[in-house]
Order: C-alpha cells, then structure tokens, then sequence
C-alpha cells in the first residue's frame, strides 16, 4: 500500500489521462516533420470572448468566462460537455506580435453542435459562431504556459515553415489541453499556424 506522500504524488499523474479524455475537434494528418505536422481540421462550433488583459492572464480570465457558459450560464441553463484545447489567440494580431487589444480565448463546442440549437448565452462576452474547416501547422510542447516559453516555440514553428516554403496565412494561436492543476511539466500545448487550403 502506497505511503499517503506517495498517493497525493500519484494523483496528478493518474488524473492527467482523465482529463485528456476530454473530446478534441476531428483532423486528420496531412504530414509529419521532425518539428511540426500539418492537420486538417474540420469545421467547427466555437464559444469565445475577448479579453483586455496581459498574455499571463488572458487564458484564465477568458476560461473563467465560457467555462460558466457551459455549465449552465445560459438562458436554458444547459451543460455543454467540456472539450480541449482551450485556444489563446492575440485579437487582430501580426505574427508573433501581440495586439494591445489583448486576446480571444476560444472553447470549441462537441461534435454534432449547431448555432441553431447551442444554448444562447447569458453573458455578453460570449460569442458563437463557425469555423470552417482549416490547415493547421502544428507544433507540440510540454511544459509551462509561460508567454517567453510559447513565443520561443511559435517563432521555431515559424522558422520551420519558412525553411519548408510554407506559408502561414495567420498569427500563432496557443492551444492548451490540460487544466492549470495539472503538474506543469505534464502539460500539452501546442503552437497553431493556419496554412493555405
């Protein structure tokens, strides 16, 4: 039987598989390098807000507002199943530079969602709408959401796509998977760059 220190060390490490079981949107790959791979991803719904805030804290205070969307922060009170990743993107942004305008955090909604049936949200920072299917360079690290960390891993995929004579049609966007209880060094998160269809 395992000491009670050696069980509280466990449970992150045994709950990280729980909290990727979570559904992600459907892609299929289109090319794997040593840095990166090409995804195509299809449409999507999505749930997302704009936040005035610094890199650090734009995820959780955009978390915080769609996660009260779907449990329930709507005029049916319905729960929407949680979905991964949460996406960070700067609002009218160029590449790799920040818009003083802050971010948009995005939750993409389940699979076989539609604008037409989504419960209408209560808050006003809660905006739906659809994504059409995308190209997507993708770059996959571990570690912390630290804004040093995420602009050193989008300017490697963008070297990379460069070097490849690939050309993004988008800024970066920071794609995050796991929960912030999760221990940092287990965390997936991956770097995002639209590709020409």
């Amino acid at each position: 039987m395992p000491s009670p220190l050696t069980a509280i060390l466990l449970v992150p490490i045994l709950t990280a598989g729980i909290a990727r079981a979570v559904e992600e949107p459907r892609f299929t790959v289109e090319t794997r390098t040593t840095t990166y791979e090409i995804r195509r991803y299809e449409p999507v719904l999505v749930a997302e807000t704009p936040v005035t805030a610094a890199f650090a804290e734009a995820g959780n205070a955009g978390f915080r507002v769609l996660a009260g969307y779907i449990f329930g922060n709507n005029q049916t009170r319905a729960r929407i199943a949680m979905t991964a990743p949460v996406i960070q993107e700067a609002a009218a942004a160029t590449v790799l530079k920040p818009s003083a305008e802050g971010f948009v955090v995005q939750f993409t909604m389940p699979a076989g969602s539609a604008l037409a049936t989504l419960p209408v949200p209560n808050d006003p920072r809660v905006h739906l709408r659809e994504l059409p299917g995308r190209r997507v360079a993708v770059l996959a690290y571990s570690g912390s959401w630290s804004e040093a960390r995420y602009q050193a891993k989008a300017a490697a995929l963008l070297a990379a796509l460069k070097g490849d004579g690939l050309r993004p049609v988008g800024a970066p966007v920071l794609a995050r998977f796991d929960s912030p209880f999760q221990l940092w060094f287990l965390r997936r998160n991956e770097v995002w760059v639209e590709l020409d269809a």
